[in-house]
Formats: C-alpha cells, sequence, structure tokens
C-alpha cells in the first residue's frame, strides 16, 4: 500500500480547559477521500487546524508526504502541497473573484502563470461567468465553491474540506461532490468534514468519527453506522439499546 499520504499520531490539543481534541491517531492513502463526522463541537475543525498549521498541537504529530509538519507555518504546509478550506467562507471584498483565485495561484506561478491557472480553475468550478464580481455579492453556493477555487489554485496533494457544502440544498452540493469526484479521479487526495449524512455517503471511502475530541470510531461506512459509539454519538443510544 505505500506510506500514507498523511498521517496523524495521538494530536492533542486543550484550550484552558476543554482538550478540544484529545489523542487522535489516523492516517490517509493518497488518492482516497476520507470522511471526518462528529456532532457540534466533536473537535474536526480544530484537527483541521492542526494538520494545517494555523494551530500547535499540545502533543503527537502530523506527517505530509514523509515529513514532520511540526512548527511549520500554514504557508509553508501550503507550498508543500497542503490546502485548505475554511468552514466559514472568508472573501475579500477589495478583489474580484478572479483577482481572489490568482492571489492563491501565485504560491506555484508567477503573475502571468496565475492568471492562466485562475481562468483555468474558475472554469473548473463554473464561475467563469463570475470572473470580475465582488465576491461579496455571490450567492452562498458561489462563494463556497469561491472558497474551493482558492485551495485548487494552489495546486494541492492533499485538500482539507471543512464544510463546504454547510448551508447548501442537496441539489446544490451536487456541484461541489462533481468537482471533488473529478479532482480525486486526477489523484487528489481528500479529507472532508461534512454534517449531512447523504452527502457523506455518496462521497467517502472510510470514515473517522470524533466525539468530545476522541476518535470513537473508524472504518468502511457500514462498520461506522453499526457502531454502538457512534449511535451513542449522535442518536443518544447506549449500548445494548433495541
Amino acid at each position: 500500500m505505500g506510506e500514507p499520504i498523511l498521517a496523524v499520531e495521538n494530536v492533542s490539543k486543550r484550550f484552558g480547559g476543554v482538550k478540544a481534541v484529545d489523542g487522535v491517531s489516523f492516517s490517509v492513502a493518497r488518492g482516497e477521500i476520507l470522511g471526518v463526522i462528529g456532532p457540534n463541537g466533536a473537535g474536526k475543525s480544530t484537527l483541521f487546524g492542526l494538520i494545517s498549521g494555523f494551530i500547535p498541537p499540545d502533543t503527537g504529530s502530523v506527517r505530509f508526504q514523509g515529513q514532520d509538519l511540526a512548527g511549520q507555518a500554514p504557508h509553508r504546509i501550503a507550498a508543500r502541497g497542503l490546502s485548505r478550506s475554511f468552514q466559514i467562507v472568508q472573501v475579500f471584498s477589495e478583489m474580484t473573484v478572479l483577482e481572489t483565485v490568482i492571489t492563491a495561484a501565485l504560491l506555484r506561478h508567477d503573475m502571468r502563470g496565475a492568471e492562466k491557472r485562475a481562468h483555468e480553475v474558475l472554469d473548473a468550478v463554473g464561475l467563469t461567468s463570475r470572473a470580475n464580481r465582488d465576491p461579496v455579492s455571490l450567492t452562498l453556493q458561489d462563494k463556497k465553491l469561491l472558497e474551493l477555487a482558492k485551495c485548487i489554485a494552489t495546486e494541492p496533494s492533499l485538500l482539507l474540506l471543512d464544510e463546504v457544502m454547510a448551508g447548501l440544498t442537496l441539489a446544490e452540493a451536487e456541484v461541489p461532490l462533481r468537482i471533488i469526484s473529478r479532482l480525486r479521479a486526477e489523484g487528489l487526495t481528500c479529507v472532508l468534514v461534512e454534517h449531512v449524512m447523504p452527502i457523506v455517503m455518496k462521497t467517502v471511502d472510510r470514515l473517522v468519527v470524533l466525539n468530545f475530541g476522541r476518535k470513537v470510531a473508524e472504518g468502511s461506512i457500514a462498520e461506522v453506522i453499526a457502531d454502538p459509539d457512534v449511535k451513542a454519538a449522535y442518536f443518544g443510544e447506549e449500548p445494548g439499546d433495541a
């Protein structure tokens, strides 16, 4: 199977008296789509922050493509090929949609190359007609697509998507789902945080489940759904309940 593209080992983070992430370990194979699920407050976004360098871990390690990411700044990690989206969409009102994506593409290209790359990415996500728009004026769906476009423009090997479909209808979510599937076919690896289970079921190969900062289950969709700890986390069922 080879070395995983991402290996998270015993990662923990405490904020005051709250242990937001508590000894979490998992790995991601190249070309895989891994889903990370759990109730609100389970530690999913904090975990993404720890992996992408926005939050330093208290304990544990994160290795990406065989390299330890300890102490590396987010822009250095992005340059290595690990890109992430944010649960709350960030837009720059002083830039157009095109300029926003050009800025992301500058990680790998000079200005001329970045502009060419940005046009390619906007075409891929269906935002070409909005290239000269103010991002603030976009619909939620288009803002989510712009968030995805910024990530793609950095040409990552691994993409962390934090609820990139949150707030969308199931019909609207089909657009980013198609984009993610196409990227996967092109060799991109993805870790996906999502709450809407029909989306998760259609997209991921495996699941990691967090609850109160701890990993409570990991495996195929069928294995995770049948797990009593997952039922307790999501539905309040105690082991042995009918």
